[in-house]
């Protein structure tokens, strides 16, 4: 077997939504073991959505990424253990002043191993009462994945002196950065 075969086999993928793709992107790019990070759509209605009809609300998409990462060097627990550490997962359709159910908390599962690491974590971060109010993180099995357009990928590492990347997106890459220090890539 080829050795990009074997990592072919090896890279799982995780589709997650929490508020802003470009925040989620910052953060994930930035641990051991992510592979690639691409911000998309998912979950909605629309047919090839594009930012501008997502943002409108109407399509019923939320703004998610696609994390393909290798299990040996990360695990599925730790991404969302990094996932919830960087949004608030106790606000339905709203993360900070973006609101719409686009923004909306949703871990969309690939397998049932997955949903069951999901729904097992949540509860005991809800157990643990890890948040003041409960958790509304829906985890429901992955639909179609859409791409955002090219401008939105690598967006904070191309634009890291823009107004919500300064304010928004930089912070959430920080407390990343803070809180899973020994799983950064070097």
């Amino acid at each position: 077997m080829s050795k990009e075969h074997a990592s072919e086999i090896a890279t799982e993928v995780a589709t997650l939504g929490g508020g802003c793709f470009w925040c989620l992107e910052a953060a994930f790019v930035q641990l051991a073991g992510v592979e690639s990070v691409v911000s998309g759509y998912a979950g909605g209605r629309m047919q090839n959505p594009d930012y501008r009809s997502v943002c409108g609300g109407n399509t019923g998409h939320a703004e998610v990424v696609e994390v393909r990462f290798d299990p040996a060097v990360i695990d599925y627990r730790t991404l969302l253990q990094a996932f919830f550490a960087i949004h608030d997962p106790t606000t339905p359709d709203r993360q900070g002043n973006d609101v719409g159910s686009q923004y909306r908390s949703v871990i969309f599962t690939h397998d049932a191993g997955q949903e069951r690491v999901a729904r097992s974590l949540i509860e005991e971060l809800a157990a643990a009462k890890t948040w003041p109010d409960p958790i509304v993180t829906a985890v429901s099995p992955a639909p179609t994945f859409w791409p955002a357009e090219d401008h939105h990928q690598n967006y904070f590492a191309n634009n890291p002196y823009q107004g919500y990347c300064q304010a928004i997106v930089a912070p959430k890459a920080a407390k990343l950065r803070k809180l899973f220090v020994g799983k950064l890539k070097n």
